[in-house]
């Protein structure tokens, strides 16, 4: 490794071994002239280290021209295909203005969902009111049965 490093700072300067924070973007173009080398004679790591990149890279870019061609060496997107490609995403951050007749819809939509809420709201507490009163009646029931029990016993 030292000797690498030794060899990139005699090619290019002392700041070649020196990391900016960035990554460079190569463009095909650029892609294409190093591996033309490689493929005229120059030694792999001869052109990597003229140019200051890892020989693993350079090996790939080789590899991929010589499966795909020049193709090879364009950037792909990466990460997963879209389940459905045709869908657009939306934009949430910028949503588009709304027209007098949609916005007029809205609002009564938004009434609409408020009225619901609260009929729904009044529905579960008569059905909460109803579980009490029958929970009231079923204990008053079994004190009932207990008394009569009770007065069973005792005769």
């Amino acid at each position: 490794m030292i000797v690498k490093w030794h060899h990139l700072e005699k090619a290019n300067s002392p700041d070649c071994l020196k990391h900016h924070g960035k990554n460079k973007k190569w463009a095909p173009e650029e892609k294409y002239e190093l591996v033309a080398q490689v493929i005229a004679g120059a030694t792999i790591s001869s052109v990597a280290y003229d140019v200051g990149i890892n020989t693993g890279l350079l090996a790939q870019w080789i590899r991929k021209y010589k499966i795909w061609g020049y193709n090879g060496l364009v950037d792909r997107k990466k990460g997963r295909k879209p389940k459905e490609p045709t869908m657009e995403k939306m934009n949430i951050n910028n949503p588009h203005e709304l027209e007098e007749s949609e916005y007029e819809e809205l609002i009564r939509l938004r009434a609409e969902n408020a009225y619901i809420k609260a009929e729904n709201e009044v529905i579960k507490k008569e059905i909460a009111l109803r579980e009490e009163k029958e929970a009231a009646l079923l204990k008053a029931k079994k004190q009932r049965l207990s008394k009569n029990s009770e007065k069973k016993d005792i005769n």
